[in-house]
């Protein structure tokens, strides 16, 4: 992910609620006794509470287990409580989800990242992902197709779905790279495969929009509504689909004024300056290129800011904390929801130069080091985290 202007060329209510199954343990008790209909063109996050996926529960009960401060110990537990999305970034790793939906009540609403296309992640290298250019046929039958059998056979429980992140933003500040050229088609009809596939009842879909950094420079702005909205449309404008969703594993303010980069030279060239005007701004361009425009935003590690040197530097900023809790109250109509997106802890790349994956912003000054793998756990970075946390845990 890498946005700034110096570097872009590389840079709610369900229809009906249903009812909870009985249980000696209600956060336990897993599903509805009916199936769920989400209204999309509702706030589905004004009636169901986001999920703390039992995948990151444990990754953080043993993270606590290894921290000896008590008082520490204590708010590190308390994080496992928060809603979190379970990325599914790999074909293996669709193998979480049976697991993740033993403990889901019904009045939540289990948050899933989709994250597999071929060349993912054409402009970087920390997250390149497992599917080659070329293997659409695979990440059509072996993920996608896959993760639809799953949800078909729990209709009685609520998914909020995130397509993709980073694609389609890339395809529009980064084509000029091979990479990015060579993956486009594939990301296009990939993503419009998954929209219309994951098209289910019980499902609410956001495709990423990248963040204000992003697509909010104001050259990116109506080119990114038009990329978006033209694979919506390719997806038969599915009924299940609200909208986007921003700053995903990113640290940008929500609504910090001035901006973080407001005195930026460049400044002059985005009037997004923060994810609230970015929404706003951006949620015109979409709805006037047809495309619904509500948004959900990743506030997981946004709670400081003025750490970066640049608005483009996004491996593991250094002195960062934990933001907002989920909550679907934002002030902004718009805005459906601050959610956490990436899980707190898990590195966004290695910092270890001689990796296949290195990339070379997870190396830049203000990145945390040393730093694993991306998606591995970093336990020194999540110590960090918390205590940074704004508000504390």
């Amino acid at each position: 992910m890498k946005f700034t202007a110096a570097t872009l060329a590389f840079a709610a209510t369900a229809l009906a609620a249903p009812s909870r199954t009985t249980s000696q343990k209600p956060r336990q008790a897993a599903g509805c006794e009916s199936a769920v209909k989400l209204d999309a063109s509702t706030n589905v996050f004004k009636q169901y509470t986001l999920h703390a996926n039992n995948f990151y529960r444990a990754e953080v009960e043993a993270a606590a287990e290894a921290i000896t401060d008590a008082s520490l110990k204590e708010k590190a537990l308390k994080v496992a409580d928060v809603g979190t999305f379970l990325w599914l970034d790999t074909i293996e790793n669709i193998g979480k989800l049976e697991p993740a939906l033993e403990d889901v009540p019904c009045e939540n609403i289990l948050g899933l990242v989709i994250y597999d296309l071929p060349g993912r992640d054409c402009a970087a290298k920390a997250s390149n992902g497992e599917l080659k250019v070329g293997e659409l046929n695979r990440y059509k039958t072996e993920y996608i197709d896959k993760i639809v059998e799953i949800l078909k056979a729990h209709p009685n429980t609520a998914f909020a779905l995130v397509i993709e992140p980073d694609s389609l933003p890339n395809l529009v500040t980064n084509i000029d790279l091979q990479t990015c050229q060579d993956s486009a088609s594939g990301y296009r009809e990939g993503v419009a495969y998954a929209l219309k596939q994951l098209n289910l009842p019980n499902v609410v879909m956001y495709i990423d929009a990248g963040h204000g950094g992003w697509l909010g420079w104001d050259a990116n702005l109506t080119p990114g509504a038009e990329e978006l909205a033209s694979v919506y449309k390719a997806a038969g404008s599915p009924s299940q689909f609200r909208g986007i969703s921003t700053n995903v594993a990113g640290w940008n303010s929500w609504d910090q004024q001035p901006g973080e980069f407001s005195d930026a030279s460049d400044a002059k060239y985005n009037s997004c300056q923060n994810e609230k005007i970015y929404i706003q701004t951006f949620g015109a361009k979409l709805a006037a290129a047809g495309m619904p425009n509500h948004a959900i935003i990743d506030t997981g590690r946004n709670g400081v800011t003025g750490l970066r040197e640049e608005w483009g530097n996004w491996c593991n900023v250094n002195g960062a904390g934990f933001g907002v809790r989920p909550t679907s109250d934002t002030g902004s109509e718009l805005a459906d929801a601050f959610v956490w997106v990436k899980p707190g802890g898990e590195s966004d790349g290695t910092s270890d130069q001689s990796a296949t994956r290195y990339d070379s912003f997870c190396g830049k000054p203000d990145a945390f080091k040393p730093s694993p793998e991306a998606g591995t756990w970093n336990q020194a970075y999540f110590e960090m985290l918390l205590k940074n946390a704004k508000p504390s845990f």
